[in-house]
């Protein structure tokens, strides 16, 4: 069912997140550097905060199944976006981004990513609502890509070339684009031209990845509300806290190996459910003769956070656990 909560919270939800997101895009364009584990920390810390608040709110406003939803969509697309810092840590690989910058293109690429994905939740909402089929179609979807994460070996999906992005590359060839840095600037002059650097291709790069790691997570948390309004909210709190993580934790993600199989049991059990909701609603001809399908099992907002709360935390534990008692792979 969809949640509607008063216009004046939504909206000034919205002019709030928004002034957060400016303000920190100035923090690091003013104070470009490479943030300390601590700072990181207190950083992650204070989103993390800034999410349970803002949660209570909901709670207060709208009541606690608004409250619920929000947390598990947060929790989820969190899980699901710790895929990116993997592409993340490549494609500053990729361009050789000097360190001290790194937090400037991360946070002008995550903006990118917000656009794009409010973009995908409108266009979410809108199939949802024309075409009650379509969970099928998501829940087949995430089916597949759970499988998909699980079961791909090692380093199969992580190429330089694919980190760039098709957008990036195509521009690569077809504007006049520097190989060297200037800072934190957009543009240079290399022998009297103007061209620009290699910081706008960077930029592009990080928004229009995340738009491929969109393809599963908008499904997945459509799959706890059907609130555009918490979905993008949700997206909204993951991202902002994902630039510290990257420096917090880093390259040490590629060795936490077990956090592709939580994620997997994440997107597997999210599909599982939006298929189930599917058959409650069910009006396709060919499946139970176009009616409902009642026992089909329904699975509540606190279950879902139960299972994404277990899971991530049996996956992170049992990869420290392993990192702990083999710290070097051949």
């Amino acid at each position: 069912m969809h949640l509607e909560l008063p216009f004046w919270f939504e909206f000034g939800s919205y002019a709030v997140l928004f002034l957060i997101l400016i303000g920190d895009l100035v923090l690091a364009y003013k104070r470009p550097h490479v943030p300390s584990p601590r700072e990181s920390g207190l950083w992650i810390g204070f989103y993390v905060v800034l999410a349970l608040i803002f949660a209570g709110i909901l709670w207060s406003v709208g009541g606690a199944e608004h409250a619920g939803q929000f947390v598990a969509g947060w929790l989820t697309e969190y899980s699901l976006s710790v895929d990116n810092l993997f592409v993340f840590v490549l494609i500053m690989g990729r361009f050789a981004v000097p360190p001290k910058y790194q937090q400037e293109a991360l946070m002008v690429g995550i903006i990118f990513a917000l656009v794009f994905r409010g973009v995908f939740i409108v266009l979410g909402a809108g199939l949802i609502a024309a075409f009650s089929w379509i969970f099928y179609f998501f829940g087949a979807f995430l089916l597949y890509t759970a499988i998909r994460q699980a079961f791909e070996k090692e380093g199969e999906d992580e190429s330089v070339e694919d980190a760039e992005g098709p957008v990036a590359r195509f521009l690569k060839h077809h504007l006049r684009i520097g190989n060297e840095f200037n800072g934190n600037k957009l543009h240079t002059v290399v022998n009297g031209r103007r061209v620009l650097t290699p910081l706008v291709l960077v930029f592009i790069s990080l928004g229009t990845t995340d738009l491929l790691f969109a393809l599963d997570s908008i499904p997945a948390i459509f799959g706890i509300t059907r609130s555009p309004f918490l979905v993008f909210s949700a997206n909204v709190f993951a991202l902002m806290g994902l630039r510290q993580l990257y420096f917090l934790l880093g390259h040490l993600l590629t060795k936490l190996e077990y956090l592709k199989y939580g994620i997997a049991v994440i997107l597997a059990f999210i599909g599982v459910k939006l298929v189930f909701e599917a058959l409650h609603t069910n009006e396709v001809p060919f499946i139970n003769g176009g009616h409902h399908v009642e026992w089909a099992p329904e699975f509540s907002t606190v279950t879902s956070l139960a299972v994404i709360v277990v899971t991530m935390a049996i996956a992170t534990a049992a990869s420290l656990i392993r990192l702990r008692l083999v710290p070097e792979r051949e």
